[in-house]
This record gives C-alpha cells, structure tokens and sequence, in this order.
C-alpha cells in the first residue's frame, strides 16, 4: 500500500516506518502537526495527542529521508477525552482529519503509518480519523513487550537521543542528548525500580532520531540549549531546545536495512505434536431408533425468544432468522435486512436498542454468503460494534443465518441498582499483535467485571492472513490472541480467568488436539506456578465446549470463543454431578465467579448403552433439564445471576431439531417457569465421545 507517515521526530514513529518498509509497503510522504508560532509555546504543546517538543527539526526530515513532508498549525484544544472519540470541530484531532485528507487527496495513499505502543487515546482518535477517510492504520508497534522493542529499534540501528525528560530518576544534565543505546541499560534499570516505561510510553522522555537505515542523509545537532521547564527535585521535567542542526551525507558504506524477525512468528515444537496415544478416535454412534414422538415437529429456525431481564440489566435474544428463498425473488441483503428488523422491534417493544447488545452468535448457512450479509451487519452498528462469534453450521434449507444475542441496558437496571459501565476493546489497525477488527465487531467488550470476548482465528496480526502449519500451530496461535485480548482489557487477566471457553472445529480429528492445547496452555498460565494449586484450577478456568461445524471464517480448522472474568479463580466455586437416564448418561457442572457476578453451566447428554429397541427421547429430555434447575436451584443459594442463555449444540444426524426443539422449551418452562432461559439450538456436524447433546448456560 501507498503510506503516509505520520511523524514526530520521536524513535517510534521512525521504527513504525521500518515496519511498514518491511511488510513490504511503500511510504510515500511524511505528515506533521506543529505548534502554531503565535501561542508563545513553541517548543511544548499541552497535548494529548501530539509530541511537538524538538518540532523545529522536522523540516529536515523531508530531505533526509527525500520524502514530501505536509504540515500543518495544531489549531484545535482537547476537547473530546472520551473513550470513544466523535468528530468535533474544536478538537485537536480534526486538525489530523483535514491534514491526512489533504495527504491523501495530494499522493493517493491507502494506509497512516502510527508509532502508537500503548496509549488507547491516540490509537482510538487515529482510527476515527482513519475509518472517515477509507485510510488503514498501521501500527506495528501496538502493544509490543516494552524491552524487546527498545532493542529491537537499537539493533534495527535507529540513533536517537533523548530531547525531553520528565520521570524520577531522569536528570536533565546527565541524560538530555544522550542516545537510546547509552541509555537503555539505566531505563531498565528505572523500569525495574519504579516501573517506569522503558519506551517512554508514560511520557517519562521523548526521543529525537536523526538517523535511521530509511534516511538518505543523516542529521547532525551543532548546538542546543536546555530548557527546564519545572524545576521539579525529585522530577523535573526539561528539554533540548535544538539551535542549529545540519544534513550531512551518509557514506557509501550506509546502514544495511535489517529488521528482526516478524514478532508474529511462531514456530511448532516437536513436543506440541500429539503422540498417537493420546489422540482418542471419536466414537462412532451407531443410529439412534426413536420411538413415535407424540411432538409435531416444527421449523425451530422460527420461535423468536428472549430470557427475562437480569436484576443487572441483561437479557439474551435468540431465534432471529433471516430466511431465503431465492424462487420467491428476495435478495441475500433483504433477507438480512429483514432478520435485523426483527431483532430492532422485539428489543424496541423491551425499552432496548441495538447498541446495547454486547455479544451476538452468528450462524451461517454457508459461509460464502458472508460477505453480503457482513455488508448489511456493518450498517446496523454504530462506533462499539458487538463481540462476535461467526460459525458455519447445518441449518435448515431455505435459512440465510440465525442469530442470538445478548444485550446490556445502560440504564437503570432491574431493582434500582445501578448498571455496569461499558468497556470496548475495538482495534483496527494492521499491528503484530493480535488480528485488527477489520469487519463490525469489537475484540472484547467489558462490562463490570466480565469480558465478552470475540471468537478469535489464527490469522496472522500484520498479513491478516491465516498461519500456515496445521491443526496444532492455528490452535496455539488463535488462543495466543484471546490471551492477548484479555491482557488488552485486563492488564493481570489471563486464560485461567475464563469462566466458559468453546472450540469449533471443522475435523472430527480436531477434537483431541483442542483439548490438548486448552489444558496445555492453562499449564503454561504464569499465575498458577506451584503444581500443588493447579489442579484445584483446572476446574475453575472455564469449562471447555468443543463441537464439530462445517466451516469457519477464511477456511480456518479452529476458533476459540470465551467468556472471562476479572476475579480470583481460586475463590470460585464448582459443582459437578451426574445421572443416568434410560440409556444416557447426563454430566452436569458450573463454575461461579467469585465474586457471584455470573455463573456458567454445561450439561452434557451421551449415549451409553444403545440397545436394539426403540429409544424413548421424551425421558432424557425431561432428565436432562430437571438437572439443569437442580444446578440452577444451587446456584441461586449465594447468586443473584439468572439463567439467560440455553445453547444446545445436538448432532444433527441425531435428532428431528424441531421435536428436539419443542422438547426443551417444555421442560424449561415446566422447571424454571419466569426464569427460562432463551433456548438456542445449533446443529452440528459431531460432538466429543458419545455425546448427542452438549449444552451451555450463562448466567449474569
């Protein structure tokens, strides 16, 4: 692509660059915002945004690197300091707006290049800016571990100095011109003292580079002065007012261009592999006769259903379908639109609106069908589009998608208690960190303590392209990104604070493997280093849902999906218990947050002793849910959280989904009346061991 870089003469914005060249992207001018001459401040603007300290150099920047630099006056204040940035005229940020549209209507550039580590502020703003002028952000920075970057930059051979400090433990007299090398083993020192950033990210020092290998000709400082700016004992807070500067020519024998290694790579041990051991064949269930069902079986694509409100303000929406008939003369994009009509007026008649769902399940027909309903989802959402979780599955013919979701009023909850602030994780930029929300979703979406995160595939961050290697290398890599999700969010949040994990898989085979790496990587959890302690984790990180679907996104063999909450997993409590029902065995537990905010529960139903004779469905079903409110029943005991979601993932060979369907919503409503969950039936292709039936609840 086409970049514009947006500049600060600061090292970061120079090795983002590096990136963009190494990704194999062409920087083809430079963008500034400086300080207007008349404020007096024309050294150091009080921004949020902008680093303007060192901005008189600027200007060589373009001969250096023999590049157009476009420039304009920083005009606007901070004004929106919100999380999620919208336009205002006397921001700041709009001066970025009209500066990257004159860029782009000048050069034609298709991606910013953002120096961006750590700050959300920044990032947020730039991606505003971004999504308004059709420009990708690249940020290849964005949360990178702090020290191997500093490094990193040093190795790539960037010479900065410092030109501002502002942190105990920097002294203007000794580290003011001093270059990143000379300087970073005393940050990681301060780092390792008083947590002080090592690149600076919390505004302890600012950097000036004046040669990097993208540089034609480097520049030299001639004279400088100091200004203190507060002469703070303990901080002060001083920079390098730069008085004469000058380009010389660099030698034949110029800087070789060299990056490290992508950041994204990650290699496949031999110890991953499974041994064939451990590798279980899936059981092969022989069909099931059932007895005549006194149940008409009816299309259970089309029973709209919603749970009651939560005392917390939550409520779960299932059923919503978008039917088509091509013979009838409907579109894909009308059977879209209509299906999320339907979703509007049934949350409108509830005082709700689609900005306050939080998480939505979409399950698609065929998944070549997504990119036109994906044109239609993106119009439906506004700046914090929903958490998302995108499976092909078997649904019925004549059905485009189903759709259920849950939603969170930000209003007064139920019982006059306050509700939860929203917290919303929705990055877009090109990084090497973790996918970029490139479609209408959000990476996670906290609320109170519990992150609903979006299903995640092992795409790799700076291609978006999915990891080559297998089974074992997707599965590592897509969990790595819920992990990295859940730090984003949460700084000290990790696996084992899942409190309910699911697995799609497109391969039968696939099944051993998720299971393998699920336990595997909640080993390798730092929290829980002493081995006396994990077993009584193992329980409490979430329970793990793995099922068989026909396809997923970008024909990826696997996608994690969890629900975490920020708590103390030792303090959660689980149950387990079991019965026999007529030839099946139903397993049943949950896990409670510790602090009692939300629950999970998964009900399993297996076949154990298939007989000759006719089977009697009518018994287990009933069996099935009586155990479910015994659980629920339990819970209740020291839990507000109310039943809200019952999603029964049944192999589709299996059972006729409408009798399955008519089923359980008689028992729901038979055992828990007011408090029935909204039932979601998803047919899949296979289900671990011998189960038929393999259900989940959440409880908020």
């Amino acid at each position: 692509m086409r970049v514009v870089a947006l500049i600060s003469g600061g090292k970061d914005s120079c090795y983002n660059m590096m990136q963009c060249v190494a990704a194999g992207h062409q920087i083809v001018a430079l963008a500034n915002l400086r300080p207007a001459e008349s404020t007096g401040q024309t050294d150091e603007l009080d921004s949020y945004m902008y680093q303007t300290v060192g901005h008189h150099a600027i200007e060589l920047y373009a001969d250096a690197l023999d590049l157009p630099l476009y420039r304009c006056v920083i005009k606007g204040t901070t004004v929106n300091t919100g999380r999620v940035y919208t336009a205002c005229q006397e921001d700041e940020v709009e001066d970025l707006y009209h500066l990257l549209k004159l860029v782009k209507d000048k050069e034609g550039v298709e991606a910013v290049s953002v120096g961006a580590i750590l700050s959300d502020y920044q990032r947020v703003r730039v991606e505003d800016v971004c999504r308004r002028l059709s420009l990708q952000p690249l940020a290849y920075l964005w949360r990178r571990k702090q020290e191997i970057l500093l490094k990193e930059m040093i190795s790539s051979n960037i010479q900065a100095i410092i030109i501002k400090v502002a942190a105990f433990g920097l002294d203007p007299d000794k580290h003011l011109g001093k270059t990143l090398d000379q300087m970073e083993p005393y940050l990681l020192e301060l780092s390792e003292k008083y947590g002080v950033h090592v690149c600076g990210e919390g505004g302890e020092y600012e950097t000036f580079t004046l040669d990097c290998p993208l540089f034609k000709k480097k520049i030299v400082v001639d004279s400088a002065k100091v200004v203190v700016h507060s002469a703070d004992a303990f901080a002060p807070v001083a920079y390098l007012h730069f008085l004469k500067l000058h380009l010389e020519n660099k030698g034949e024998s110029s800087d070789m261009f060299k990056v490290n290694s992508c950041s994204c790579d990650i290699t496949c041990n031999d110890g991953d592999i499974l041994t064939s051991s451990e590798v279980e064949e899936q059981q092969k269930i022989i069909p099931i006769i059932w007895k005549s069902l006194k149940h008409n079986s009816l299309d259970f694509t089309k029973t709209f259903g919603s749970s009651g409100k939560s005392r917390n303000g939550y409520q779960w929406f299932s059923g919503i379908t978008a039917h088509f008939l091509p013979s009838k003369g409907k579109t894909t994009q009308e059977a879209t639109r209509e299906a999320f009509s339907s979703l509007q007026a049934n949350m409108t008649s509830l005082g709700l609106k689609l900005k306050d769902i939080i998480l939505v399940h979409l399950y698609a027909k065929n998944m070549k069908d997504f990119n036109v309903i994906n044109s239609v989802y993106v119009t439906e959402f506004d700046l914090c589009p929903p958490a998302r979780v995108c499976v092909e599955t078997l649904l019925p013919d004549g059905v485009l998608f189903c759709i259920d979701c849950l939603a969170h009023s930000n209003d007064i909850a139920t019982d006059g208690m306050l509700s939860d602030e929203k917290l919303v994780l929705h990055v877009q930029s090109i990084s090497h960190w973790a996918p970029a929300s490139i479609g209408p979703y959000s990476q996670s979406i906290k609320v109170g303590d519990v992150l609903y995160c979006a299903g995640q595939i092992a795409l790799v961050p700076c291609t978006m392209q999915l990891v080559s290697g297998g089974i074992w290398t997707e599965g590592v890599v897509a969990l790595r990104h819920v992990e990295r999700v859940l730090q984003a969010m949460s700084q000290k949040t990790a696996l084992h604070h899942v409190i309910t994990a699911s697995c799609y898989v497109t391969d039968s085979k696939h099944v051993p493997v998720a299971h393998s790496i699920w336990q595997k990587k909640l080993k390798e959890c730092k929290k829980v280093e002493d081995s006396e302690t994990y077993n009584d984790v193992a329980a409490e990180c979430g329970m793990l849902t793995v099922v068989v679907v026909s396809h997923l996104p970008k024909d990826a063999a696997i996608e994690w999906h969890v629900i975490a909450v920020v708590d103390d997993p030792l303090q959660r409590k689980h149950f387990a218990m079991k019965m026999l029902s007529e030839g099946f065995q139903i397993d049943c537990e949950f896990v409670e947050s510790s602090s009692a905010s939300c629950a999970s529960i998964s009900v399993r139903l297996s076949l154990i002793s298939p007989s000759a004779s006719q089977l009697d469905l009518d018994g287990p079903l009933s069996d099935l849910v009586s155990v479910f409110r015994q659980v629920v029943e339990k819970l209740s005991e020291d839990c507000n959280a109310s039943p809200l979601s019952f999603r029964a993932f049944f192999k589709k060979d299996v059972f006729d989904a409408g009798v399955l369907q008519t089923g359980l919503q008689e028992n729901l409503e038979k055992y828990l009346g007011r408090k029935t969950p909204a039932l979601i039936l998803v047919p899949v292709v296979d289900l671990p061991g011998k189960e038929v039936i393999h259900a989940t609840c959440w409880l908020s």
